[in-house]
């Protein structure tokens, strides 16, 4: 599994922002695409929230593929 730190600049930042910033999506049409589909874990539950609001330590996983931990 490929593990990534991202820092937040605020205090937070939403899920698809993070799919664009981490260009795991190309476009957010592709990012809403993602989590509809069941594909991103937010600390061990699956977020299907296309707005949730990830503050730092959370951990996200993107299709049991890639880890992303916020700071």
């Amino acid at each position: 599994m490929e593990k990534l730190t991202f820092t937040i600049e605020g205090p937070y930042i939403e899920l698809l922002a993070l799919l664009k910033a981490t260009s795991i999506a190309q476009t957010g049409g592709h990012a809403k695409f993602i989590v509809e589909d069941g594909d991103v874990v937010r600390n061990g539950e699956v977020e299907l929230r296309k707005r949730a609001k990830l503050i730092p330590g959370d951990i996200i996983e993107v299709g049991g593929e890639i880890q992303i931990s916020l700071k």
